[in-house]
């Protein structure tokens, strides 16, 4: 998924922590609702402007951005 038309980073909106489509609503927040264990039908129904693609792309930013952590060996 190309994540990138949908999660924004702008640095005077909630501290330029990534946001979906230049709400206010962070890819954080949506995480942390997904592990709280709210599906994505909860989510869409506390915040109708969300949409399935946005959840979806709050996955695939986060998969990218864990896929280019690492450990420096010491």
């Amino acid at each position: 998924m190309n994540y990138q038309d949908i999660i924004t980073i702008e640095p005077g909106k909630r501290s330029g922590k990534p946001c979906i489509r230049g709400m206010r609503i962070t890819v954080y927040d949506i995480l942390e609702y997904l592990a709280g264990g709210m599906t994505e039908a909860e989510i869409i129904e506390d915040f109708s402007e969300l949409t399935s693609e946005d959840i979806k792309a709050c996955l695939a930013f986060a998969a990218d951005r864990e896929k280019k952590l690492f450990v420096a060996s010491i």
